[in-house]
């Protein structure tokens, strides 16, 4: 089927706010669930161990990759008014603004940031490891990245990434990469999507100055799978030592590399509204091929 334009805020199922957030309910919560099945399906190629985490990472831990520094333009912060029992009395009495807005008094210093993505819990979680082995690992969280701008499911503010992320030698992990974009290309052909892969690389706060960015450059390490006019729905990432070194972990007595495989729950389901249309009963079947 041709791609035809779809209003995505109009999509049954879909309750977009402008502020950069959707809620999702019918045929489109359980496509939803039906990728994260297929999702599941290929962390199983590597018996990857699931695992839970908070919203919240301690600022100080972000601060070990120097994340404030590349990315401080991405950030959202958990803040919470400082206590002091006459400015929260100020603020409980004051109305809000006429933009809907609340305007806070005194805050307590931050300490926590939410979650922009996914696997730097695991390299939290794992800081001080010898690995013994490659482990893998996967993850689902509601990721919050501030954008210039917002479009229903394919940019928002908080927004759900899946990961399956390795962690070993360098050897081990690139052939992990390699299987996990074979994989990939074929949950994009049972969805029914044309896709390419594309270097690219992430969206670094003053780029031209930020040495990341121009290791990115000479050094690829970053490849999207684009869709359409170039919708990021996935990528696979190789981290070689950079939070190995920055969190302890080691693997066979130096830093352990890391590699990741990440998906864009909600710019799949964008992809699959604008290939297949809106209607629920022209979607592919992800449980058993495709129809449509």
């Amino acid at each position: 089927m041709t791609a035809t334009p779809v209003a995505l805020d109009a999509v049954p199922g879909l309750r977009w706010s402008p502020r950069g957030y959707a809620a999702l309910s019918g045929p489109l919560y359980e496509l939803a669930g039906s990728l994260q099945a297929r999702f599941d399906e290929l962390a199983a190629t590597w018996a990857a161990a699931p695992m839970a985490f908070p919203p919240f990472l301690a600022v100080t831990e972000l601060q070990r990759i120097d994340y404030f520094g590349s990315f401080p333009h991405l950030a959202s912060f958990a803040v919470h008014l400082d206590g002091d029992e006459d400015e929260m009395a100020r603020f409980a009495a004051a109305p809000l603004a006429a933009d809907g807005s609340a305007a806070l008094t005194s805050l307590a210093p931050a300490h926590e940031v939410l979650t922009p993505a996914a696997c730097y819990h695991l390299y939290v979680h794992f800081q001080g490891s010898a690995l013994a082995e490659a482990r893998y690992l996967t993850t689902t969280a509601t990721c919050y990245r501030r954008e210039a701008y917002y479009r229903p499911l394919e940019r928002q503010w908080a927004f759900t990434m899946r990961e399956v992320v390795a962690m070993g030698t360098g050897e081990e992990v690139r052939l992990f990469l390699a299987r996990a974009r074979e994989e990939v290309d074929g949950l994009a052909a049972a969805a029914g999507l044309p896709v390419r892969w594309v270097r690219a690389t992430d969206p670094f706060f003053r780029p031209s100055t930020n040495p990341q960015y121009l290791m990115q450059r000479i050094d690829p390490t970053k490849h999207e799978l684009a869709y359409g006019d170039g919708l990021a729905i996935g990528s696979i990432n190789l981290h070689h030592d950079h939070f190995g070194r920055a969190f302890s972990i080691e693997r066979e007595g130096i830093p352990a590399t890391t590699g990741c495989v990440a998906f864009g729950v909600e710019r799949w389901l964008a992809a699959i509204v604008r290939e297949h249309g809106p209607e629920a009963e022209n979607w592919p079947d992800l449980n058993g091929g495709t129809d449509g």
